[in-house]
Formats: C-alpha cells, sequence, structure tokens
C-alpha cells in the first residue's frame, strides 16, 4: 500500500510538506512547481489517503462531488475520470450526482452543503436551466464550480473551447470540398450551443462560405434530438453535403436518421460531431468527431475548488488543443 511518505519520497518534500499540499491547505508555503510535484507523485503513485483521520482533525468531510446531466453517458466519463485522479491525488473522495436533482429539488444541493456532506462542488447545469435559478446557490461558504456551462456570472466557471472544436470540424469538410456546411446544434437556452455556433459562424466566414439559417438546427444533444435535426432539415430543402453535429450522441440519432432515408454516409452526406469516446468507433460507418479535452476539464474544476478562494473566476480550457479523430463517416465531396 503507497504512504504519504512514498509520495514526499518522489516529490522529494517533507511528508509534513505533502499532507499539507494534499489536504488543500491553502496555508502551506511551497511553489507552485513544488505543489505541482506533489500532486503528481501522488497521481503517479495511486496514493488513496487516511479520509476518517482527517475527518476527526477538520470536521470537514474531504469529499466533493461531481454533478452531470447524465451519469451514464460515455461522454463525461473522461471527465469523471479526470475529476476522479486530481480527486485522489489530492485526499479527496468523490460522489456523483445527477444534475436534474438541481433542477426538480431545488432543495437538494442546499441540504448537502447546510449538512456539510460535501466540501465543493463540480456542477454542469441540466439543459434549459436558468441562471437565475443558481442565485440561492450563491451565498454559501462552499465552493461551487460550473464546468461546460455558463462561462460568467456569480460563480466560478471553467468550459471547452467550443468554438475551435467546431472550426476545427468546419476547416476538416471544407478540406474535403464541402460547401454546403450546416450545424446540428443544442438548444437555443444551452449556453454551450451558442458557444458552438459561434465556432461554427466564424470558420464558416474565415472559408468565404454563407451561414444559412436553415441549415442550423438547436433541437439539443440527445440522440433523440438529432433524428428530429434531420426532420427540421429535410422540411426546408435539400440535406447540406456536410453537417457538424456538435455533440457525438446527437450524431447517433442523425446518423440514424439519414439511413432511415435511403441516403448514404458519407457518400451523400458527410458528418463530424464533437466529442470522442468509444462509441464513435462502432457504428456504420464510424463517425469522424472531434476529441475535446474533458480529462484536463475535470482536472482543473478539482483545482479551482479546492485552491479556488473567494472570488469567482471564469475560465477556459484550451490545452490541449482540439484534436480531429478521422473516421468513415466523411469524404471527399462528389
Amino acid at each position: 500500500m503507497v504512504k504519504l511518505t512514498d509520495v514526499a519520497a518522489l516529490a522529494g518534500v517533507s511528508p509534513s510538506a505533502a499532507s499539507r499540499v494534499l489536504s488543500g491547505d491553502s496555508t502551506v508555503r511551497v511553489s507552485e512547481e513544488t505543489r505541482a510535484r506533489v500532486l503528481h507523485a501522488a497521481r503517479e503513485l495511486d496514493y488513496v489517503p487516511n479520509h476518517a483521520g482527517r475527518s476527526l482533525r477538520t470536521s470537514r468531510s474531504s469529499t466533493i462531488a461531481l454533478v452531470v446531466p447524465e451519469l451514464t453517458s460515455a461522454v463525461f466519463d473522461e471527465l469523471a475520470n479526470g475529476v476522479d485522479k486530481e480527486a485522489a491525488a489530492r485526499g479527496l473522495a468523490l460522489v456523483l450526482g445527477r444534475a436534474e436533482r438541481v433542477r426538480d429539488d431545488d432543495s437538494w444541493l442546499r441540504r448537502m452543503l447546510s449538512e456539510s456532506r460535501i466540501d465543493g462542488v463540480i456542477l454542469q447545469l441540466p439543459e434549459g436551466t436558468e441562471p437565475s435559478e443558481l442565485e440561492a446557490m450563491v451565498a454559501r461558504d462552499t465552493p461551487i464550480v460550473l464546468i461546460n456551462s455558463l462561462d460568467d456570472g456569480p460563480l466560478s466557471t471553467i468550459v471547452l473551447d467550443d468554438a475551435a472544436g467546431v472550426r476545427t470540424a468546419v476547416e476538416h469538410l471544407r478540406s474535403l470540398g464541402h460547401e454546403q456546411i450546416g450545424l446540428v446544434g443544442g438548444l437555443s437556452s444551452n449556453p454551450t450551443a451558442h458557444r458552438r455556433y459561434a465556432g461554427f459562424r466564424s470558420a464558416m466566414e474565415a472559408a468565404g462560405l454563407p451561414v444559412r439559417d436553415d441549415w442550423v438546427t438547436w433541437e439539443g444533444y440527445a440522440g433523440t434530438d438529432g433524428r428530429s435535426a434531420i426532420d427540421v432539415l429535410e422540411s426546408r430543402g435539400p440535406l447540406p453535403t456536410g453537417l457538424v453535429v456538435a455533440n457525438l450522441n446527437a450524431a447517433l440519432g442523425a446518423l440514424a436518421a439519414i439511413h432511415a432515408r435511403a441516403l448514404r454516409v458519407p457518400s451523400d452526406v458527410s458528418i463530424v460531431a464533437l466529442h470522442d469516446v468509444w462509441y464513435a468507433d462502432a457504428t456504420w460507418p464510424p463517425i469522424t468527431t472531434v476529441r475535446m479535452p474533458l480529462r484536463e476539464l475535470g482536472i482543473a474544476a478539482v483545482a479551482r475548488v479546492v485552491d479556488g478562494g473567494n472570488m469567482p473566476t471564469h475560465d477556459t480550457v484550451r490545452s490541449p488543443e482540439p484534436v480531429l479523430i478521422v473516421r468513415q463517416s466523411t469524404a471527399v465531396r462528389r
């Protein structure tokens, strides 16, 4: 079993310094380079702290919560992995929650905070949640960090570079000769949908291509939403030859809807989706995707909860940059 002394030895610090860094003690006087070295050593060794002893000493639970819209969605797996690894490296336990509970029961999160069952919350808002609904959470000592949601406001926020991800998708389709390119987007009430639309518009304008409103949908990110988006596009006329789908789950529905119309992917319509998980390679054809730094988002969120302080910050994870994963759902325009 890995001990605290093992972490300290690998990091080249004293056990007491390692303990204070891993417990999130903001008063410990160490450089950022030393702090990073201790956390890296804990991750490398898979160090598991003694939560019970620390809780008795500090009257804190040494537990943080990750609350996301869909616990079973593979899209969140890499995010949860980053949160879990960084939490473990900092001596914290992790609990998971479903974001719909925040909207359906506005006392649920307040109860968790007031009963001191958790020391910090990493929250991705469910679709359709209004910023005003967060006001009840703001006046709390427990840190709350919003991820993949708003990019400003009274709470700290961390988002992905959604615009860069969609620009990467558009540039790929353009490189294959596509000029008729549409966007299957999220709900108009979702901040991520607007950031992705902004990336789509900027990429199209940079390529000298028009953004046609009849080739843009705002249905949502679920598989059923992808099917609905194809229905909407078809009702407006012929489908574009290239589609950027702003979420991989929606891309599955879009792919099925296109097949149901006896059209072929990619011969008739090429598809690129945001996010890359295992089932992107398990469809026919396998879906070309843009991999986003979800693991790094999770790591940054834990760091903000532990090291953040009282003033809200608004950050964007830009490294590593979005990565294009080319599969058989895209081809040169015929």
